[in-house]
């Protein structure tokens, strides 16, 4: 019998993996959405200060406490003080999304370098940083947070390191993980033969080869970093007025929910859709880079 040969138009090239990446990723219709709703976001918060009219502090003491559909001028409302709610809202999508990456960034930074050298040099080296990580991870988050923010005054920087700090943990069993299946692959061991270092083995080899996994987790420690933020502030721990953030404006409103809750509406929304959008981006990725498991 003839062998069928394929005609060459129609033999499809190898697509690259950043291709399939984007591709399995834009099937993913929930992180699609997500990815639309914080670049949205962003913009907004980027933008909307210098369109706005309002500071984020300014005070119109004839409009105080009205609601929104019934002022022209405050689409949104104003507060108890007379404030734009909707400039408020954007400034302290600012600090709120800021802290969020901030502390989302060093957590990542920590528990990468953490797990990679667990990974890596196993022994003692492994068992010491994993029982330091075990301790870390039986302390009740909230409850030290309110202790550190409690006994420093709770600055952006400081809130910055505190939520980054607690919350590295997790990327660092992930990365351990990911470095102790690579560091036995064929790859590593022709570094190895060739001379190569512990630091470049790590960074220049393994690394790379990780970067999928620990992209997700700092998606996945931005959400977590805000729904931090937020709770602080709004028990008074965080970020403090005049300054807004999410957290905050929630706590200014709780004491005026029967009789204004147009202002508790928006940033309690806010923050649930943005975290939600950060979990789905999440998820997407996590489906797009490992489609396996």
């Amino acid at each position: 019998m003839a062998e069928t040969v394929m005609p060459l138009a129609t033999i499809q090239p190898p697509q690259s993996y950043g291709r399939r990446v984007v591709k399995r990723f834009l099937k993913h219709r929930p992180a699609v959405a997500g990815l639309a709703f914080l670049l949205l976001l962003a913009v907004i918060i980027i933008v909307g200060p210098f369109l706005s009219p309002y500071t984020f502090d300014g005070q119109d003491f004839t409009l105080i406490g009205s609601p929104g559909p019934m002022t022209a001028q405050h689409w949104l409302g104003t507060d108890e003080l007379g404030r734009d709610v909707a400039t408020r809202l954007i400034y302290g999508g600012r600090v709120s999304l800021a802290v969020g990456l901030a502390g989302a960034i060093i957590a990542t930074i920590a528990g990468t370098l953490v797990g990679a050298l667990s990974g890596f040099y196993r022994g003692w080296t492994d068992a010491i940083l994993m029982r330091f990580t075990d301790v870390m991870l039986s302390i009740p988050t909230l409850p030290l947070v309110l202790l550190l923010s409690g006994l420093f005054r709770p600055s952006p920087p400081l809130l910055v390191a505190i939520v980054g700090m607690l919350i590295w943990m997790g990327t660092a069993r992930l990365v351990r993980s990911q470095f102790l299946a690579l560091r036995e692959r064929e790859f590593v061991e022709a570094a190895r033969a060739l001379g190569a270092g512990g630091a470049r083995l790590m960074f220049r080899h393994i690394l790379p080869n990780a970067i999928g996994p620990i992209t997700v987790a700092a998606t996945l420690a931005v959400g977590s970093a805000i729904m931090l933020e937020s709770a602080l502030s709004f028990l008074g721990f965080g970020i403090q007025p005049p300054v807004p953030t999410w957290g905050n404006l929630l706590n200014s409103a709780s004491s005026w929910l029967s009789v204004a809750p147009w202002l508790a509406i928006p940033p309690g929304l806010l923050i649930l859709c943005t975290v939600l959008a950060v979990n789905f981006l999440g998820d997407g990725l996590r489906d797009a880079m490992e489609p396996k498991e």
